[in-house]
């Protein structure tokens, strides 16, 4: 599970990490990152309507918090990270892990 303290909440801290940060991008998500000027390591969540209704964006964020909160160890101590679902997120979960992992790993090895 996510720790509280890394979760990013701001829509402050959102806006500044999506046009600040590098981005990569998958068929089924981007994922946006900065290094910021303090700690902690804090991981932010988008997804839209778009990406289907309410069941299906909550069961889309829920698997994004799981797989974040396995790979939060290996990042920079004052990394930001936002991952956004695109409409494809909500497809095929193996695919949303295999999308997940690129991404992620690109953006942080971008950013640093």
């Amino acid at each position: 599970m996510l720790p509280n303290a890394a979760r990013m909440r701001s829509s402050d801290e959102l806006r500044l990490t999506v046009r600040r940060g590098v981005r990569a991008a998958r068929p089924s998500l981007v994922v946006h990152a900065r290094i910021a000027d303090s700690p902690p390591a804090q991981v932010g969540f988008v997804v839209s309507k778009a990406v289907g209704n309410a069941v299906t964006r909550n069961r889309t964020k829920r698997r994004l918090r799981h797989l974040a909160a396995e790979r939060l160890a290996g990042l920079p101590a004052t990394a930001r990270i936002v991952v956004r679902a695109l409409p494809a997120a909500s497809a095929e979960p193996e695919r949303l892990v295999d999308d997940f992992a690129a991404a992620w790993d690109r953006a942080v090895a971008k950013a640093r």
